[in-house]
């Protein structure tokens, strides 16, 4: 991979005064050296593969002949190159701001009115989530589109994932991230902007709203948690679909959370084996593209697999599998608070934006509305699941086009 300052490179704006914002920008290319594709291939020649599960199915993790298919497309049809092409089709950066090398694509409009957009991938995800997007987002009059629905596009790797650089030490969560976040926007010259995220993105996207609501003019999130209180009567009025939604966020807990309480409370121990086995990386992270997308037999019912063994391949090249598992780690005490019953989140002060995928982890709208008084934009949609722009990418670009029709 490439990092060198050009020409091309973009200054600090002159009207950043605070010096704090002042970071360093530079031009970024990805170019993976041959000899680390060559690693990878000499691992997958030489798996050592455990027996099947009693059961062959997806119950007790990734079944053993699947992964084994996949793995021979990886190695044999997989072709990282042509991946990385399209990753260079969009202009990349990395910039350094309070200690951390914020790796992210910066796409602008042709529409000179576009709004900035900020958007925010989570874990297992990558900036790879948002390359089908980025193009209607960007122009929709190339797309069909009105025009006046464009948004310049800043799409960075959160701190540990991908070409971004660790975080700069412990305790660094969503409240930092978001810090870093606003800094890289106003140094970009935007200031006043839009955010969307899933996952960490989601918590991150709020913070930046409660952090600096002068410059974040709205908020889209396609995941969102809402706790019953434990009062009684709080569900007193729930529909059965409501409730089913709340048993989903039960069973999340109990059978589907697993690798979320193992990175948060001992990511390193993890780590070990995840960056020295690149199948281990691999059936890692594609049994939750298989547990949170809309499959029933294999995630590339949701997700086409070229694009999951790309996304696994930021992890792998980089890596970052131990740097990302650390942000379960520092942002467990905001977890905690999250999932506690009775414990109210500071509400959002700007307008919220909500898209819920039903097979997903869906809110309780009555609930959400209790904590975030200030949503004005609320969409559910049938199909899709936890990656809301590789299922259901059209639907996601309308829907983050109405709600930023709404704002002033």
């Amino acid at each position: 991979m490439t990092a060198d300052p050009g020409p091309g490179a973009v200054p600090p704006p002159a009207s950043v005064s605070d010096p704090a914002e002042r970071y360093r920008v530079r031009p970024f290319r990805i170019d993976i050296p041959q000899q680390d594709l060559d690693d990878l291939h000499e691992r997958l020649d030489r798996v050592r593969w455990p027996r099947e599960a009693p059961d062959g199915g997806w119950d007790r993790g990734v079944p053993l002949g699947y992964l084994k298919e996949l793995t021979a497309y990886w190695r044999t049809a997989y072709d990282w190159r042509a991946a990385e092409a399209r990753l260079n089709e969009h202009p990349q950066f990395l910039a350094d701001i309070e200690g951390v090398t914020v790796h992210f694509l910066h796409v602008r409009s042709p529409e000179p009115d576009a709004r900035p957009l900020v958007l925010t991938h989570g874990w297992p995800g990558s900036v790879v989530e948002f390359l089908g997007v980025i193009g209607p987002l960007t122009d929709p009059r190339r797309y069909g589109g009105d025009p006046a629905d464009a948004f310049h596009l800043v799409v960075p790797s959160l701190p540990g994932h991908g070409f971004s650089g660790p975080a700069p030490g412990p305790g660094w969560g969503y409240p930092q991230i978001a810090r870093v976040w606003d800094a890289l926007m106003r140094g970009l010259g935007y200031d006043t902007y839009l955010a969307q995220g899933g996952d960490h993105g989601a918590f991150i996207s709020l913070e930046l709203a409660r952090l600096a609501p002068d410059r974040v003019t709205g908020v889209h999130v396609n995941m969102l948690f809402a706790i019953p209180s434990g009062d009684p009567a709080e569900l007193a009025d729930l529909t059965p679909s409501d409730l089913e939604r709340l048993g989903r966020m039960v069973r999340f807990d109990q059978e589907l959370s697993g690798y979320m309480k193992l990175q948060a409370t001992r990511p390193q121990t993890i780590s070990y084996g995840l960056t020295d086995s690149p199948v281990g990386q691999l059936a890692w992270i594609i049994e939750k593209f298989m547990e949170w997308t809309d499959s029933e037999t294999s995630p590339e019912e949701a997700v086409d697999r070229d694009v999951l063994l790309t996304n696994v391949m930021l992890y792998w090249l980089t890596g970052t599998a131990a740097t990302s598992a650390h942000l379960f780690y520092d942002a467990r005490p905001y977890m905690q608070k999250v999932f506690t019953p009775g414990v109210r989140p500071e509400p959002v002060p700007v307008p919220l934006g909500v898209l819920v995928l039903k097979p997903d982890f869906a809110p309780v709208r009555s609930l959400a509305e209790r904590d975030h008084p200030g949503i004005v934009h609320w969409t559910e949609i049938e199909r899709g699941g936890h990656f809301a722009t590789l299922e259901q990418p059209t639907a996601f670009v309308a829907d983050v086009r109405e709600f930023a029709r709404r704002l002033p």
